[in-house]
């Protein structure tokens, strides 16, 4: 989850502003998520997944 579209609570500002110190320690723990697909985003992941699915059915092809 990115923060870009988040309104904090608090200050009713968009969370990636960091406004108030709620905002800014939002943005902080968000920015800290740890895994190998942590920044990409869901878009990317879409593609990713699509490309691996080509690349399996090109295999597959070329093997039968």
């Amino acid at each position: 989850m990115t923060c870009d579209h988040l309104v904090c609570a608090n200050c009713n500002g968009r969370v990636s502003e960091g406004r108030c110190p709620v905002c800014r320690a939002n943005r902080a723990r968000l920015q800290e998520q740890h895994g190998p697909f942590a920044a990409l985003s869901p878009a990317m992941l879409l593609a990713l997944l699509a490309g691996l699915l080509a690349v399996a059915l090109i295999a597959r092809q070329a093997l039968a």
